[in-house]
């Protein structure tokens, strides 16, 4: 399986062999498994203190006063102190010390990234996510775009390889999310574009930081999320040589583990 090296003019120089990762089937079964497995391990903990809403010096009457056994405000009748009470405790409050992670098996993992790498190559797929590009995939770049370190040449280099379109569409797609998420730091919702995948970083990964929805990562630190965001495969990315080399030496090793 070979595919066309195009340059920073996005004009075709030479092919390259795919290594056979791209040829793994496609699981989203085991993709998603693995998405879901990263979000749960990357949940931070959270829960009320665990006297919220019970410091207060309020006690019951008792019986043989009409009114229920509920503990009472001493300068008054109002309740406190219990879950029927305005600033009364929680019923089932969130432990904080509750284990939200999800385990999942190595060869699990190591094929969700395979199947995910794969589907980056399929044409069906990347479009049925709503990409906008326009050539064959897989998108392979020579090692100069690596070196690249300004993001006017980035945003020049993907015009010329017809995927700023995609690029595009996820300004557009910037939304004010809805909820109460507005109101915590996170009013924004955007779209995912392309993900650019080097060999090293020379500059590259922070030229390309600030482009919306354009995510930026090294082979080594390739994972099912960052190729499947929200668990559906086919993201639109762009392999420079050195990656696709890189890849291959990294499924050999993992075959002799």
């Amino acid at each position: 399986m070979k595919a066309n090296i195009i340059d920073l003019t996005g004009k075709a120089n030479g092919q390259i062999d795919l290594p056979a990762v791209f040829e793994e089937e496609y699981r989203p079964d085991i993709i998603k498994r693995a998405v879901l497995s990263a979000q749960a391990n990357r949940l931070q903990a959270y829960g009320p203190h665990f006297y919220a809403g019970m410091n207060t010096s309020a006690q019951s009457w008792g019986p043989g006063h009409g009114v229920s056994r509920v503990l009472r405000l001493k300068n008054g009748r109002k309740a406190a102190g219990v879950p029927m009470a305005v600033g009364g405790r929680r019923s089932h409050a969130p432990q904080p010390n509750a284990d939200h992670s999800e385990k999942i098996n190595k060869k699990e993992r190591r094929k969700a990234i395979r199947s995910a790498i794969a589907a980056t190559a399929s044409q069906g797929l990347v479009q049925a996510r709503g990409h906008r590009f326009a050539g064959e995939l897989p998108f392979v770049a020579k090692n100069d775009l690596e070196s690249v370190s300004k993001t006017a040449e980035v945003i020049k280099f993907l015009e010329a390889a017809g995927l700023w379109n995609d690029v595009q569409r996820a300004k557009d797609g910037r939304h004010i999310r809805a909820g109460k998420g507005k109101l915590r730091g996170r009013k924004y919702r955007g779209r995912k574009s392309l993900l650019i995948v080097a060999g090293d970083d020379k500059g590259l990964g922070k030229a390309a930081r600030n482009l919306p929805g354009v995510d930026f990562v090294t082979v080594e630190k390739l994972n099912a999320e960052l190729l499947a965001p929200g668990t559906k495969a086919g993201r639109l990315t762009v392999w420079t040589e050195s990656s696709l080399e890189k890849l291959a030496k990294k499924a050999q090793a993992e075959a002799v583990q």
